[in-house]
């Protein structure tokens, strides 16, 4: 087979929040970029799984709003589009921002194409070749064929950590029992959203906990949520839970597939027997592909640790501020939460997004340099966004001066990246 050489300055390598952060940010600065992606719209969680809420903009208690730069522009673009609203105190994750999936995709795509980008649909990295700590190539396929593209940088935003792994770079994988769990998510019209909200939280968790011991229903989640979205009568569920799964593993990861969709038939069934404002309720969709919270984490240059989560720590690289609590979606009926203490947020350190070994990569989003816990509170998507801005900054910055990723001047990175109004 033939295979079609192509050479740029960056190649970002997964189209989901942080990657269009990334590739956005590293084309504004004049360079080459080509962005990659495995599906058929940008937004990865935020639009093809289906969470269709920004969440991490704002400190939970504090209401502080932490998360600016690009991230920030698409949340006010959104907003002044009357397509996006503001949420208070989500189920204790604090203010989110909902808006319309599908102009998301479309904000997305202009964003992209108007910075000077290159976007490429359908197409997977399948091979990543690295001499001496360096990576040379990846090689791309899809129904074109092979393309093999060499860049001087190169930055992973695949969620899993693809490319990290593949060029040979150190990873952390719990054990598929302890990973996160998967959800997909569904969406309902024809809801009595009046008559729905008048049933709290709590009082849905203990429908669920009844359900199950009447033996007529079998959920896997016994608290998960809903809420409403722009479109009038339609909300957005988060309810189903798929365990024990290594989403880098494609056939437990197609199983998961099958089991998130038998489950939301079943939370369909309960909540059009069981509550009120659900009588009516029509399934109208579910996520493209299953919601997957954590896989590969990768080794880097520093760990971001609970600890480090809980204190609310402050560090010299610190690339973006994090305020959401630890979310563990951990196997079983309930979710950890543990929230951020002092004034309610911490820094994501540069080193977190440098494997160790390889000297043109970085990484963004959910596969950053962390512990499973901490990871569980760095993962949201402000985070990943604002991650992603910096990753395309700082590959703006090597490249320019000429110097390894990690040897760039952190002021130097700092600066640029408060000039772009990011918050620090």
């Amino acid at each position: 087979m033939t295979t079609i050489k192509k050479t740029v300055d960056v190649l970002v390598l997964g189209g989901g929040a942080a990657g269009v952060c990334a590739a956005i940010s590293a084309a504004r600065s004049g360079l080459k970029v080509l962005l990659v992606e495995s599906q058929g719209c940008l937004g990865g969680s935020r639009t093809a799984t289906g969470v269709d809420t920004f969440y991490g903009f704002y400190t939970p208690k504090q209401q502080q709003r932490i998360v600016g730069g690009i991230p920030w522009e698409f949340a006010q673009q959104l907003i002044k589009a009357d397509a996006a609203f503001e949420r208070k105190n989500t189920y204790g994750a604090g203010t989110g921002i909902t808006y319309d999936v599908e102009l998301l995709k479309v904000v997305y795509e202009n964003a992209v194409l108007s910075a000077g980008a290159e976007l490429l649909y359908h197409t997977y990295a399948s091979l990543v070749d690295q001499s001496e700590g360096q990576i040379t190539n990846v090689v791309l396929a899809n129904k074109h064929g092979l393309t093999e593209v060499s860049a001087k940088i190169y930055i992973d935003t695949t969620g899993d950590g693809d490319i990290a792994a593949r060029a040979g770079a150190p990873f952390e994988k719990s054990d598929a029992n302890e990973l996160q769990s998967l959800s997909t998510i569904f969406f309902l019209a024809n809801i009595d959203i009046e008559a729905a909200r008048k049933i709290s939280h709590a009082e849905l968790s203990d429908k669920m906990k009844d359900a199950n011991r009447s033996g007529k229903y079998a959920l896997p989640r016994e608290e998960g949520s809903w809420h409403v979205t722009p479109h009038s009568g339609v909300i957005q569920a988060n309810m189903v839970r798929v365990s024990g799964i290594d989403a880098t593993d494609p056939y437990a990861l197609t199983l998961a597939e099958v089991e998130g969709r038998k489950q939301t038939q079943e939370y369909v069934r309960f909540l059009k027997d069981c509550v009120p404002g659900f009588e009516n309720g029509s399934l109208i969709g579910t996520s493209h592909y299953i919601g997957v919270r954590e896989t590969r984490r990768i080794t880097g240059e520093y760990q971001l640790t609970e600890e480090d989560v809980i204190a609310g720590r402050r560090f010299d690289d610190g690339i973006a501020c994090c305020g959401a609590p630890i979310e563990d979606h951990r196997a079983g009926a309930d979710t950890r939460w543990v929230y951020v203490q002092g004034d309610g947020y911490y820094h994501i350190p540069f080193r977190s997004l440098l494997p160790q070994g390889i000297d043109n990569l970085i990484v963004a989003g959910r596969c950053l340099s962390a512990t499973h816990s901490a990871q569980a509170s760095a993962r949201n998507s402000a985070q990943c966004m604002a991650m992603g801005q910096a990753a395309g900054t700082a590959a703006a910055l090597s490249i320019a001066h000429h110097t390894k990723v990690r040897d760039i001047s952190i002021p130097l990175l700092l600066n640029k990246l408060r000039s772009e109004d990011v918050i620090i």
